[in-house]
């Protein structure tokens, strides 16, 4: 028998779970608690779990890459949440155009690199 997917969602780890709780609500993401160091972060059809949990290298290694529709009026937005003032070690990457669509880039306060992009 055929099985349909139907989501997927990662789980990423936190360096300090409240400030990246706080983090991914002002990205723009609900907050579901699951447990006292388990929530999941929903926004449309995307999900993701954060636990409070940090492995260093693991931590370091984690990518995600979300599709938008948009990538320009997306690094708009994340302009005017004023991420990079709010929480230490944010990084945000502009957009850059390449071969295969537009992506930009967002670190987040524990290092997890988030990749924003559209294809062509």
């Amino acid at each position: 028998m055929k099985q349909q997917l139907k989501s997927i969602r990662p789980f990423i780890g936190a360096k300090n779970f409240d400030i990246s709780r706080n983090f991914y609500k002002d990205l723009g993401f609900e907050e579901v608690p699951l447990e006292a160091k388990l929530s999941m972060f929903k926004k449309q059809d995307i999900a993701f779990y954060l636990q409070d949990y940090y492995a260093k290298e693991w931590v370091d290694n984690s990518m995600i890459f979300i599709e938008v529709a948009n990538t320009d009026q997306f690094w708009q937005h994340l302009l005017t949440l004023d991420l990079i003032g709010k929480y230490e070690n944010v990084k945000l990457t502009p957009v850059r155009t390449l071969d295969w669509g537009k992506e930009c880039f967002v670190h987040d306060p524990s290092g997890i690199l988030w990749h924003f992009g559209e294809f062509f």
